[in-house]
């Protein structure tokens, strides 16, 4: 499961999921720093569809960031 990149929480699915349709970022629930995802993340969601059908297995690979960071 995804950590926050700054205190090292492990986030639910839910606020991944939460996070995943956020255009600004969302607020770790344990230290309350805003978190990204990761420019490697948002990778693999621009991949439409296919990465819908992914989701269970994405969750063990999504990484947070606390930077915004371009997806290109």
């Amino acid at each position: 499961m995804p950590r926050c990149a700054s205190c090292q929480h492990t986030w639910k699915a839910k606020d991944v999921v939460a996070l995943g349709f956020s255009k600004k970022g969302k607020d770790c629930p344990h230290c309350g720093r805003r978190q990204y995802l990761s420019a490697e993340t948002q990778r693999w969601f621009t991949l439409g569809w296919l990465s819908l059908i992914a989701v269970p297995f994405l969750l063990m690979t999504i990484r947070l960031s606390d930077k915004d960071e371009p997806l290109w």
